[in-house]
């Protein structure tokens, strides 16, 4: 057939976890299901029966059965997914308690760490014990400030074994970062490393601490992990204490709080385009059985399984990667940058701890293939069965690399949702083929739908991502928005009552699907996420700048960030005036927020509301009609960016 590029066996369809999903289903409903299309239309037209079955075939830990499945399953947002049950996340992810790898550690200055399941069990019971003993309880915000390592994941667990709301970043963010996040959600207790490594260089967490603690009223402790440092100082730095003095306790046991299903269990952070990033609330149970789901029945994760995620703790795919535990793989985690001190890092860790599965970014991937690395000259990768891809689209040009360049007999599954559900809405089967530039399929349970602009669906045709029913992992709203007016603005003021992702895509006719990019004005360099306005607050601190505008533009198969800046009479973008402009971008946000051109502009479009246009511009400057003219301000300006060749 045309464009396939990988086919399972028949013996890997046979011993799939979906194929005994399925056979399960047929027999307990009377059904006849042969095929994954046909399962997947099941699931959409009876979501209630559906989630039920995960409930079931995967023995979710519940201290309290739910009454029933769904309440209200037609209204989204409104729908109550498995009312009466209680249950808890850690509690879930720690039902294994043997001598089986847990989590291989791997540092890139070369320091690697290993935890037994049972060893993890009696890590988190000995910091569970520590976070009750000073009074951390359901509600409570822990946040983390921390590299992707094994106590990152012992203290997530511990902060959700007691159903407090584990709420994490990358230790590369800088002060304003922080603060346009946990400053948000007030967290009662903070965990930092000491610093951490990047491309062959240390850096020291603490001192940026330290400049936070003031806007961090509510901080009661906050608890030092060595990575970088032999012992850190942290005499000056107020309500700290070290890690290993914080859990020295002989607790053996957890005291798991059972909790509703829609109980809190993650804040996370995804920017508009407007102020602060939004704080993503998302429940123990939605979360957990979205991810079972997920990794079980799309992944085909077994217990024998080493899953593998490049990802940092900021992003959602570290998230949905520990949720792995839940059914009993081994963890693989890297902390630094994949590429040092050669562009082999991680291939060769594939090799030396017999990853099976193998996730990571477009970028990488595209990376990797400008670079000429070719793995299959250079390595074995035996035990190498799947490659994920996530964060942007996967060019086609890239589903050739793997196979010519990484491995022959691989199955590649490029997957695309989001941290708005901390999980996807397209991805892999372990029952289909791989076709060229194509996700394999739609997600179990989840209604997705291409809309036009009039809000029809469509096939064969680019149009929104949709999904026109509820699901159990939709966010249970925003941090500080009572009302659920930001959550309803953000997801379901273009269609009623459908939710609408933010993403352009395409259902084909053989029910795969290609996603396009962004449909709004988020910025997606590299695959993460990256809102407008937390650019804007750093470059309009420089007093020469009068306002700036930021799209990301399509660029060797990603995304780069192209910054227009409107200056005073008189200012000049020179190469200082640049290198500021960085500089202050980088060291208050992250290096991903710094974009690769910038360019002077007489003006800026707004909007008759006063609104920055950034979609405006993006759709000037790839020549493509703007819908909405009518809706801006001075249109007159556009007709700049339109004649504008940015190479």
């Amino acid at each position: 057939m045309d464009d396939v590029l990988y086919t399972p066996t028949v013996e890997q369809q046979a011993t799939a976890q979906i194929t005994h999903f399925l056979v399960a289903i047929n027999k307990k409903y009377n059904l006849s299901i042969s095929d994954y299309h046909t399962l997947y239309t099941w699931s959409v037209e009876n979501p209630a029966l559906f989630w039920q079955e995960v409930w079931n075939f995967f023995n979710l830990i519940a201290t309290t059965p739910a009454t029933h499945t769904v309440t209200h399953g037609d209204k989204m947002p409104g729908a109550q997914w498995f009312p009466g049950a209680k249950l808890n996340f850690a509690e879930n992810l720690l039902r294994f308690r043997d001598e089986q790898l847990a989590i291989i550690f791997c540092g890139e200055n070369g320091q690697k760490q290993t935890l037994t399941y049972r060893a993890l069990y009696q890590q988190v019971a000995k910091l569970a014990h520590a976070l009750k003993k000073i009074g951390v309880q359901p509600h409570d915000r822990v946040a983390g400030f921390l590299p992707n390592l094994p106590q990152t994941i012992i203290a997530m667990l511990a902060t959700t074994s007691l159903g407090a709301i584990w709420s994490s970043c990358s230790p590369d963010f800088g002060r304003q970062g922080i603060l346009d996040r946990f400053g948000q959600i007030q967290p009662k207790i903070l965990f930092t490393a000491d610093g951490y490594y990047f491309k062959g260089q240390v850096f020291n967490s603490l001192p940026i601490i330290k400049s936070v603690i003031n806007e961090l009223p509510e901080l009661q402790k906050i608890i030092v992990i060595p990575y970088a440092q032999q012992k850190a100082d942290i005499t000056d730095l107020p309500h700290a204490i070290h890690y290993h003095d914080f859990i020295n306790n002989d607790a053996e046991e957890i005291p798991f709080t059972p909790l509703p299903f829609e109980h809190p269990v993650y804040i996370m952070y995804s920017s508009g385009t407007t102020g602060k990033p939004k704080c993503i609330v998302h429940s123990v149970g939605g979360t957990l059985i979205q991810h079972i789901k997920e990794l079980a029945l799309h992944v085909d994760l077994h217990r024998h399984d080493r899953l593998f995620y490049y990802t940092t703790c900021g992003w959602m795919m570290w998230n949905w990667m520990v949720s792995g535990l839940a059914l009993g793989a081994t963890l693989i985690l890297y902390d630094g940058h994949p590429f040092h001190p050669n562009p082999q890092r991680l291939i060769n860790l594939i090799d030396e701890e017999k990853i099976s599965v193998f996730g990571t970014s477009a970028k990488y991937i595209a990376t990797l293939e400008k670079m000429e690395v070719k793995p299959i000259q250079s390595n074995s990768l035996e035990s190498l069965r799947m490659i994920l891809s996530t964060g942007s689209p996967l060019a086609p040009e890239s589903f050739d690399y793997v196979y010519h360049d990484i491995k022959k007999k691989v199955h590649l599954a490029s997957i695309s949702g989001g941290t708005d559900i901390v999980s996807c809405f397209a991805l892999g089967c372990p029952l289909l083929p791989v076709y060229r530039g194509e996700l394999q399929c739609r997600g179990l349970g989840m209604a997705v739908a291409f809309f036009d602009s009039t809000g029809k669906a469509v096939v064969e045709q680019k149009g929104e991502l949709v999904c026109t029913k509820s699901f159990p992992s939709m966010p249970v709203g925003f941090w500080q928005d009572p009302s659920g007016k930001k959550y309803h603005d953000a997801y379901f003021s273009r269609f009623n009552s459908i939710w609408t992702h933010g993403d352009f895509g395409e259902l084909t006719a053989r029910n795969s699907v290609i996603i396009y990019g962004r449909s709004d004005a988020v910025l997606n360099p590299g695959g993460i996420r990256i809102g407008t306005a937390e650019i804007y607050r750093q470059v309009e601190k420089i007093p020469v700048i009068l306002e700036a505008c930021a799209v990301g533009q399509a660029w060797q198969n990603d995304e780069r960030i192209i910054l227009f800046v409107r200056l005073q009479e008189g200012a000049i973008l020179d190469q200082s005036l640049i290198k500021l402009i960085t500089t202050t971008i980088r060291e208050n946000t992250t290096p991903r927020h710094v974009p690769a051109k910038i360019i002077a502009v007489p003006d800026i479009p707004r909007t008759r509301n006063g609104k920055i246009a950034e979609l405006a511009v993006k759709r000037s400057l790839q020549h493509e009609p703007i819908t909405n003219l009518e809706a801006i301000s001075n249109p007159e300006v556009l007709a700049f960016y339109q004649q504008l060749v940015i190479s």
